[in-house]
């Protein structure tokens, strides 16, 4: 609908060939599915671990609005001046008091504030502040800044995820599981308007084992010697979500998966 404001969310970029094809093709898809606000989760992108600020300038001149993160974000020490510096770069905001950057930020297109926020679960992740306690503490200082909040949340467990959703059920247009790099079937929108999805995705390389070798991933399981993870440099899909919002109420009318096959 008109009064709709669309968000175009994708999941964790997965080293080179994530990197490729989002850069290739990511101003054709805001185009084709006519997004106002681009969410790229880019903790993957430098290798499979962690993120570099040119690749972080990258993915923004490429058509993103606000680049989320994870648990790998701290893997690469050259993010963590841009990670202070850069508003629309976010750390999970679930981290203790004297962490490098921010979780929480505001974009404004067509006259429409969206918050986005990034959170990170606690269950088999480095242990954090309660995600739960977070989010509504974020919602209740920075109300007045927003007119809608898209939330990334950086989590293992489904329950987990499934839990925060309806905790935050009516208070944010979206609850998007990342992390795992398994695109999930299970998008909805609860009772009180968020929409929900276990995992948006990755974009990374279709043929691998979440984003890796497959014949590494193969020997890591049968031997359990802890082998050299590499990303499979193959040709990647692209996966994530597209979120339509009410603009008027500030809740989801529509979810949708998307997933479009790169050709570099």
């Amino acid at each position: 609908m008109a009064s709709d404001f669309r968000v175009l969310v994708l999941g964790d970029i997965i080293g080179k060939p994530g990197c490729r094809a989002l850069f290739v093709q990511l101003k054709t898809l805001i185009k084709d599915f006519s997004a106002d606000s681009v969410i790229v989760n880019g903790e993957n992108a430098a290798d499979g671990f962690g993120l570099l600020p040119e690749t972080a300038e990258q993915i923004f001149s490429s058509g993103a609005d606000v680049i989320t993160s994870g648990n790998h974000i701290w893997q690469k020490q050259e993010i963590l001046g841009m990670l202070d510096q850069s508003p629309r770069l976010l750390r999970p905001e679930n981290y203790p008091p004297g962490v490098p950057g921010h979780g929480f930020t505001v974009t404004e297109s067509k006259n429409f504030r969206l918050g986005v926020l990034n959170l990170q679960g606690r269950e088999s992740l480095p242990s954090t502040l309660c995600p739960f306690r977070t989010a509504a503490e974020v919602l209740r200082k920075r109300k007045e800044e927003y007119d809608a909040v898209v939330i990334d949340f950086h989590a293992e467990y489904p329950g987990e995820k499934e839990a925060l959703a309806h905790y935050l059920d009516g208070k944010v247009s979206a609850v998007l599981g990342t992390h795992t790099h398994v695109q999930t079937a299970d998008e909805r929108i609860l009772a009180g308007g968020t929409a929900y999805i276990t995992d948006i995705g990755m974009c990374g390389p279709k043929e691998s084992v979440i984003g890796v070798e497959v014949d590494t991933a193969v020997q890591r399981s049968l031997t359990q010697m802890p082998l050299k993870m590499s990303v499979a440099d193959l040709p990647a899909d692209l996966q994530g979500v597209l979120i339509s919002i009410d603009k008027e109420r500030g809740t989801a009318r529509s979810i949708e998966r998307i997933r479009f096959s790169s050709t570099v």
